[in-house]
């Protein structure tokens, strides 16, 4: 069970390399060899999305059996099938993004990698912050946020 925790300050150079921090490479060595899958998240935040490659191969599944003939879920299908890209980990503790993807989530050199629990989001520095700052006074809190105490 992975247990990606934290914000992590990151750098990408010219050709889309980036250095995964050390804690989150130790995690990733541990639950899939360093083995991911970096695709696209499916909401307007534009960001990526990377799971260990046994938590993509769970979810993966789940994802194909969608009804493809709804909008939505072919919507939800292309972008993370789609874009789905198999990487592992070099020597070096680093990962090539695509240029595809670097696109997509309008990555440039400084970027922020956020840990979700069993999956990280890697963002443009930019747009993370951008995010903290918007205000959600117009999302409707689900009722099991609701009951959450923090």
């Amino acid at each position: 069970m992975s247990n990606f925790l934290g914000s992590h300050a990151i750098n990408m150079d010219a050709k889309g390399r980036l250095a995964i921090p050390a804690r989150v490479r130790e995690e990733l060595a541990h639950v899939c060899g360093g083995r991911i899958v970096l695709t696209a998240n499916a909401d307007e935040e534009r960001c990526l999305l990377m799971y260990p490659e046994p938590q993509w191969e769970a979810l993966r599944p789940q994802i194909e059996a969608l009804p493809n003939m709804n909008k939505a879920a072919r919507r939800l299908q292309r972008l993370l099938l789609g874009h789905a890209t198999p990487l592992e980990l070099d020597s070096a503790g680093r990962i090539l993004v695509p240029p595809t993807l670097r696109s997509y989530a309008r990555l440039e050199k400084k970027l922020m990698l956020i840990g979700q629990g069993k999956k990280l989001e890697l963002w443009s520095e930019e747009r993370w912050f951008a995010w903290l700052d918007e205000s959600s006074d117009e999302d409707e809190m689900p009722a099991a946020m609701e009951a959450l105490s923090l």
